[in-house]
């Protein structure tokens, strides 16, 4: 019998988001963000979920909350999951750096250099599969923008008519065949959004 599917989602909105800020780890989902994750909590109601595993930062934490209520299952906290650390850079908008934050070679004061952050984003994958190995049913992974992106560059075989996003929706939704070599059926989608217009507009840089 097939595996059940990874469904591989991005928290909700900010204000961090809305307003270009590099986040903190307490900053929770805004007034739409909470929305987006009711709707989420709706969408993933009847896809099979029995484990949650969430990034233990707020704004994944409250993404995961409706959907843990929509499905009876205890969402778990898990750290490896977090969004890359920008240090010092954190609380502080994108508009007032004179330099990319985001550039290959910059490593942020006390945060994670881009080849840290892809390391602990490898280890993260290897806890999503080896849950997924465990679990009798679909697994939600409840992450950030960044370590979606790693997830995709790294770690799945997205084929066409399928294509990595250039930004990843806020709640968006990726499914994923739960077994190698890890083939996405359907990436960064936000159809449970459709009539709502305040979905993230800042791409990545609004991890």
């Amino acid at each position: 019998m097939r595996p059940m599917p990874i469904y591989l989602i991005r928290h909700g909105e900010t204000d961090g988001n809305r307003h270009g800020v590099v986040q903190k780890p307490e900053v929770p989902l805004n007034e739409l963000g909470q929305e987006q994750a009711r709707r989420l909590g709706r969408r993933m109601r009847d896809h099979g979920i029995v484990r949650i595993l969430a990034s233990d930062l707020e704004r994944a934490r409250m993404t995961a909350v409706p959907v843990a209520a929509e499905t009876g299952v205890v969402a778990e906290p898990e750290p490896l999951l977090q969004e890359r650390n920008f240090g010092d850079l954190r609380g502080q908008a994108y508009s007032s750096f004179d330099f990319d934050p985001m550039g290959p070679g910059y490593e942020p004061p006390n945060g994670e250099s881009w080849e840290v952050f892809y390391e602990r984003a490898a280890l993260a994958w290897s806890r999503v599969v080896e849950v997924a190995a465990q679990t009798k049913g679909s697994l939600a992974v409840v992450t950030h923008g960044l370590v979606c992106h790693a997830f995709a560059l790294d770690h799945l075989a997205i084929e066409p008519p399928v294509y990595a996003p250039e930004r990843w929706g806020n709640t968006s939704v990726t499914v994923i065949e739960a077994e190698a070599p890890w083939r996405v059926e359907l990436i960064n989608s936000t159809t449970h959004l459709d009539d709502e217009t305040g979905d993230d507009k800042h791409g990545l840089s609004g991890f």
